[in-house]
């Protein structure tokens, strides 16, 4: 076993653990894991219904956590699927179960098995977006999603690694044959990482220490932003003069617009680069539209962001905003 990893996973000793388990290499060992570091430990197991070998995944999942003594929840999604985005939906659908069990049962933190090959590909893939700090800091080693900590402890440790160790002592896992199939660009990448070594001498782990940086870059940058939404926000909407906004950095302007339409509109991303860089646009003088699930609007000095439906009414607004700060000043 890894010794980064047991010391990562120490301090959650005492508190009850959810963990993904598709029933692939890196999630069948990231539950292995956890048991020997005697954790207490909860496998949710997500079933799409999208291929054939998933039900046998499922009976194994079940029959895995049988063996280690560890209770399991497995999910069946149902739902129509969609005809494109269907990986998306898929997801989102994972996300939610997972969320939703973990809220319903007191569990606060949720682990998932993405790994250091992983991160390395999620920051590729989005440096042949042009992402900016966000995209290519790649995964946070912890975060929060609809009030779980989310928790990656595999992310400085490969593949490889994982592989072996299960096969050395006799563990089961399945391969998903869409982690072959060359239509994804998650998959190109794989399969020709190599080359920056070979042709280039950009080594994996100088990736992940740039990622690494990026990371401390993001967090910084989170932290201000945070800041700078609880000023603004205020009864499921936020409003705030244009100086407030356009001051900013352009990297702090991006975010911070992308985060408060994130939170106001309740999606579970941000808008695309290419949509907030035209919204800022259109933000430099008055005007009125929608985006992420709200509406947003500009009248002279100020601009207006409140869930799609609601009143964009600046008067009544200034009035919940003063209630507002008198609530707070007599907490």
């Amino acid at each position: 076993m890894n010794d980064n990893f047991i010391d990562f996973v120490r301090k959650y000793s005492d508190t009850p653990i959810a963990v993904a388990v598709s029933g692939g290499v890196d999630s069948v060992c990231l539950l292995v894991w956890l048991v020997k570091c005697g954790l207490n430990v909860t496998a949710l197991h997500v079933n799409h219904g999208l291929r054939a070998a998933a039900d046998v995944e499922t009976e194994y999942v079940k029959t895995l956590c049988n063996q280690l003594n560890i209770p399991s929840k497995i999910f069946y999604w149902t739902d129509d699927k969609p005809s494109t985005g269907v990986e998306a939906a898929a997801r989102a659908a994972r996300y939610k179960f997972m969320t939703d069990w973990c809220r319903e049962n007191g569990v606060k933190t949720l682990m998932l098995a993405h790994q250091a090959d992983d991160q390395i590909e999620t920051f590729l893939m989005n440096l042949g977006r042009g992402s900016g700090v966000f995209g290519l800091a790649a995964m946070a080693r912890e975060s929060w999603r609809d009030g779980i900590r989310i928790v990656r402890p595999l992310l400085n440790i490969y593949r490889d690694e994982l592989k072996k160790y299960c096969d050395k002592n006799g563990i089961k896992y399945f391969c998903d044959e869409m982690n072959y199939d060359e239509q994804y660009t998650r998959v190109r990448i794989r399969k020709n990482r190599h080359l920056l070594a070979s042709k280039l001498g950009i080594e994996d782990n100088r990736i992940l220490l740039a990622i690494e940086n990026l990371g401390r870059a993001r967090d910084a940058i989170t932290s201000d932003i945070d800041t700078m939404i609880e000023s603004v926000a205020c009864r499921g909407g936020a409003m705030f003069s244009d100086s407030f906004l356009f001051d900013q950095a352009p990297d702090i302007r991006l975010k911070f617009i992308g985060t408060l339409i994130q939170k106001i509109g309740g999606d579970d991303y941000q808008p695309r680069l290419k949509s907030l860089t035209s919204a800022l646009d259109k933000l430099s003088s008055d005007c009125k539209f929608t985006l992420g699930h709200c509406t947003l609007r500009r009248l002279g000095e100020k601009i207006l962001i409140v869930p799609e439906g609601e009143k964009t009414t600046f008067r009544k607004r200034n009035e919940k905003n003063k209630k507002h700060q008198n609530t707070k000043s007599n907490q």
